[in-house]
């Protein structure tokens, strides 16, 4: 058992050096920078840290901190392994389950999903290396599977960060056929291999789980919406048989999601809803918030504005709590360009569409340039609010800054929006601006044809 009794981390105290506190928060807000990280640190939470409050950070600052000190490992910094620390908080009260059958993989697989995720950064390179070799899942299974351990699991979990990092800069829509050959390969190790350890048994649910999201958002984003109800079907049963409420949140976060781009608002509602159940106790006010604005879009969709009003009081009083040790690493696209997003698409349903495109033009604003993709979906609410608000020549120059970015961003959901916004504007076509745009915009979509 671990020991909860706080011990100082006094490799990293050193690093500090004679600085400050505060002058090494300000360095880590610098590397962040530098990567395209965004992390609110500060004097305090350098005391956790040095204090052994915080025995491993999350992700974010995991990516800064190696940024900051090249060829160091965690433990190098005095922090301690994750599986050590992150646990399941939801389980904490009840005896686990007997941990299920898993898989193993050949030294051959295994080496291919380290490979599968490196990538030159373009999205044609990306989604080569996104393959698999002719590697197939079920070829490279051993008769006599080996226990699972760190290797394996550590594949896994590379391959969902990875996949996250791709779909960031460049969009779903050269992505998703690749990607679930990697998804194929993780659900093998759970069919029929053996966790050498409870917590790698853990990791490795919690993984796939992950990933049968990631590879669902991408069918997602790129219209494939029976593929994504799929994969996030299958998140949630893998949550539901590891007790992961962690994954079982996020799970029905991206369900939610689903629903309403889809037209079921009801059933929005209601994964939002048990979303935030199995959230509670999880002790991240963000991933209430963000649940709170699903559920906000749904009852948006339903025509519900007080109910709509109020989930979106209920995010701003979970997202003003501040970000937590505890919020999923998936969530660091989650800051407050997206909480205005997310709110521009609620008004936008309820027909408000100039209290919209005020909440989408902050999103744009705020927006972090790192997340390409998220970026055009912005500038793409804005163009279809403006489009719809009447105010023409203001969406044709939102609908310009769409363009700038689709020659690195692919993505069928953002040309759709563009499409839908093109077509409000065509009675506009005498104004210069709205002709410019929407000749540009042919052009585009002409090039754009296979």
């Amino acid at each position: 058992m671990v020991s909860t009794g706080a011990v100082p981390n006094l490799a990293f105290r050193r690093l500090r050096g004679q600085r400050s506190a505060g002058e090494f928060a300000a360095a880590v807000r610098r590397s962040a920078r530098e990567i395209g990280e965004q992390v609110a640190c500060d004097a305090r939470y350098i005391g956790r840290v040095e204090s052994g409050e915080i025995r491993c950070p999350n992700y974010a600052y995991e990516r800064v901190f190696l940024h900051m000190f090249p060829g160091r490992t965690l433990a190098d910094l005095g922090f301690s392994p994750r599986e050590t620390v992150r646990g399941r908080a939801a389980r904490a009260t009840a005896e686990p389950p007997p941990p299920p059958v898993l898989h193993s993989e050949t030294d051959e697989e295994s080496d291919v999903l380290r490979r599968v995720f490196m990538t030159s950064g373009t999205t044609t390179m990306a989604a080569a290396t996104l393959g698999l070799g002719g590697t197939s899942a079920a070829a490279a299974v051993l008769p006599d599977p080996r226990r699972v351990g760190e290797r394996e699991v550590g594949a896994v979990e590379k391959a969902v960060r990875q996949i996250r990092l791709l779909d960031d800069r460049h969009g779903a829509d050269g992505l998703y056929r690749s990607a679930s050959r990697p998804l194929r390969a993780a659900y093998a190790l759970l069919d029929s291999g053996t966790a050498t350890k409870r917590s790698t048994a853990d990791r490795l649910h919690a993984g796939a789980g992950e990933l049968a999201i990631s590879v669902g958002w991408l069918a997602h984003d790129s219209g494939r919406y029976e593929d994504a109800r799929s994969h996030y079907a299958e998140a949630l049963a893998t949550a539901r048989v590891a007790g992961d409420a962690a994954l079982e949140a996020h799970a029905f976060c991206n369900t939610s999601f689903l629903a309403r781009d889809t037209g079921r608002p009801r059933e929005s509602v209601r994964a939002a809803e048990a979303g935030q159940r199995a959230a509670q106790p999880l002790g991240s006010p963000r991933l209430l918030a963000l649940l709170a604005l699903r559920e906000a879009g749904g009852r948006a969709g339903l025509g519900d504005r007080t109910g709509c009003e109020q989930a979106i009081g209920r995010a701003h009083t979970a997202f003003g709590r501040g970000p937590r040790d505890a919020d999923p690493e998936w969530m660091t696209f989650f800051r407050e360009a997206e909480l205005e997003m997310l709110q521009a698409q609620c008004w936008s349903a309820l027909g408000d569409w100039s209290r919209a495109a005020g909440h989408a033009r902050r999103a744009t604003r705020l927006q972090d340039p790192h997340f390409t993709r998220n970026l055009a979906l912005y500038r793409a609410e804005l163009t279809w609010d403006l489009a719809r608000a009447g105010r023409a020549v203001e969406a044709a120059a939102a609908g310009h800054q769409v363009l700038d970015l689709l020659d690195r961003v692919r993505s069928t959901r953002i040309r759709a929006m563009l499409a839908r916004s093109a077509g409000v504007l065509v009675p506009q076509r005498g104004v210069a601006e709205v002709r410019e745009f929407l000749e540009r915009y042919e052009q585009a979509a002409e090039a754009a044809t296979p």
